[in-house]
């Protein structure tokens, strides 16, 4: 695994924004293909290293920090936080790649942006795989959301954030210590007071002021031409089963699978999980 980065611009200026490479192995290694794997509003890049450890034999695979995360620059308008950005870093993202085509791996927020990339003319996306997120987000999802993203709580100690992030993500699903122990050595962020903070902007939850209501993107579904693989939480709030049905009754080719025993997200760390995303990818 290798860190880079690259500049995307917004009104502000310039920002940074950090990524993290697996690199294929195998014989004509630089010629694999490429997978991009997009995380969820409060998370980061890092959350993919199990799957991209799993899947990076035969591609190189990608997991950037979205702009206000991780490593990633904080914007100094929170204004400017929203899904323009972010598609217009993962374009230039895909342009340093340097490559005709990728394959897309979402969470949430993540599978969101996949959803308008791939629903674009000419779109380099070449299979789609949406992680517990879909074409209609409920407005009682988003509230919770909602209730916890504009925080910025601070820790005195790792183990404290780590029991903060069990109850929030309790969703992701049964996770085992080290694990948990991996997100949250990548959620901290040590302040200049020499508390622990969250590795994300707090500002990103100012898209979630006033009145919240569902969010309707269902035109969007229907522009996507690529495959798509499904993944739904059984518990999940935000993809509930009559989306994740409909989704297979209008716009592009479309598997849903759901995973048991998580609400929203999975957290694709677990070997059934990556199993069912390695042999979409592949097929």
């Amino acid at each position: 695994m290798e860190r880079y980065q690259f500049l995307g611009l917004s009104q502000a200026g310039f920002h940074k924004v950090s990524y993290t490479s697996f690199q294929g192995t195998g014989a004509g290694a630089g010629s694999l293909p490429t997978l991009i794997c997009a995380h969820g509003l409060t998370r980061n890049g890092r959350d993919f290293d199990t799957l991209a450890e799993a899947l990076k034999g035969d591609r190189q695979v990608v997991c950037p920090d979205i702009v206000g995360r991780g490593k990633s620059d904080w914007l100094p308008d929170p204004a400017l936080y929203g899904y323009p950005q972010y598609l217009a870093d993962m374009t230039a993202l895909i342009a340093r790649l340097d490559v005709p085509a990728v394959d897309w791996v979402g969470t949430s927020m993540g599978a969101l942006i996949g959803m308008m990339l791939a629903a674009q003319p000419q779109s380099p996306i070449r299979r789609l795989v949406m992680n517990d997120a879909g074409p209609l987000i409920p407005a009682a999802a988003l509230q919770r959301i909602a209730d916890y993203v504009g925080a910025d709580p601070t820790f005195l100690a790792p183990d404290a954030l780590e029991i903060y992030l069990r109850h929030i993500h309790a969703p992701f699903g049964s996770l085992t210590d080290q694990q948990w122990a991996h997100l949250t050595e990548h959620s901290a962020r040590r302040r200049d007071d020499g508390m622990i903070g969250l590795a994300y902007d707090a500002g990103i939850g100012q898209a979630f002021a006033g009145e919240i209501t569902d969010v309707d993107l269902w035109p969007v579904w229907d522009r996507v031409n690529c495959p798509v693989l499904v993944l739904r939480g059984a518990e999940s709030d935000l993809l509930t089963p009559e989306i994740a049905g409909q989704m297979q009754t209008r716009g592009p080719k479309t598997l849903v699978v759901e995973m048991p025993g998580c609400g929203h997200a999975p957290a694709l760390m677990a070997d059934d999980q990556i199993a069912v995303v390695r042999e979409w990818l592949d097929a």
